[in-house]
């Protein structure tokens, strides 16, 4: 007789808001490809850049897809391509702020540093770096 397995561990809040947000920016990067596959189509820009610009782009929103995936599921492979997303990120806000103020500017640098700090919190480190993966 089998003993039953024990039922898999739900993520901390952290964890799962994290994963929450991430999945936010993958579907922004989804709505940016989209637009610039329309404007490819529309033939209001340059086909080559844009072509690369929107392949980019889902790229970017699978391997964040992926990695809110991972995540959740508690392998530590999942923090890197977040972290370093978010570092991009803050370094365009900051930049884009020195143009000019744009709420949207604002929402991006506070979305990245939130997502940023959420990578690093204890309970999310535990959950990843603990083996909770490999466990299920």
């Amino acid at each position: 007789m089998t003993s039953p397995r024990p039922a898999p561990a739900r993520p901390p809040a952290a964890v799962r808001v994290l994963s929450a947000l991430v999945l936010v920016q993958a579907v922004a990067l989804l709505g940016v490809a989209l637009a610039l596959v329309v404007g490819l189509v529309r033939g209001t820009s340059l086909p080559g850049p844009v072509a690369f610009m929107a392949v980019l782009a889902l790229g970017v929103a699978a391997l964040l897809a992926g990695a809110a995936r991972a995540l959740l599921g508690g392998h530590r492979w999942g923090r890197a391509p977040v972290l370093t997303v978010q570092i991009l990120l803050v370094v365009l806000a900051v930049g884009w702020l020195g143009s000019g103020v744009a709420a949207w500017f604002v929402v991006v640098l506070v979305l990245a540093v939130v997502t940023a700090v959420l990578v690093v919190v204890p309970p999310v480190v535990a959950w990843t770096a603990g083996g909770a993966g490999e466990r299920r």
